[in-house]
């Protein structure tokens, strides 16, 4: 078994995932330590993603940190733990909200493959990108 990054990298659905955190300067952060649970965005959930807003956010490194910060968690968490949960604290320091059903979603992203053991942790691939819900708010405002 290999760390999160690691086994991230070698799914070949998530090579903007790994883009991104290699470019934040994350890795490190997601290779030590943990446990943490991680959403990863499918590279098919970053085409649905603005590409100028894209840009943005991977030209500005702080940005971008906190982008990637909101999609990890502490902690080893299953799609079993999360079922019970309504919301959980990201590093990034805003929270996502959870909601459990007929599937499981992270807010509004759906957990289309849960639960990815890694030495450190854990990771769930998610369909779609998350943003902090007041960036969102902000980009649905833009021009």
């Amino acid at each position: 078994m290999k760390d999160i990054v690691e086994t991230a990298r070698e799914d070949g659905r998530l090579s903007i995932s790994v883009r991104m955190l290699e470019a934040g300067g994350l890795t490190e952060t997601l290779r030590g330590g943990g446990p943490y649970t991680a959403f990863f965005p499918t590279d098919e959930a970053f085409s649905r993603f603005p590409d100028e807003a894209l840009d943005a956010i991977a030209n500005d490194r702080g940005r971008l940190n906190g982008m990637i910060l909101y999609h990890v968690v502490r902690g080893k968490l299953t799609i079993r733990d999360l079922s019970g949960m309504e919301a959980i604290t990201t590093l990034q320091g805003d929270y996502l909200e959870i909601e459990a059903g007929e599937g499981m979603r992270v807010n509004n992203a759906a957990v289309v493959q849960p639960d990815v053991e890694c030495t450190n942790g854990i990771y769930h691939v998610i369909d779609r990108v998350l943003l902090p819900r007041a960036v969102e708010a902000r980009m649905q405002k833009a021009p």
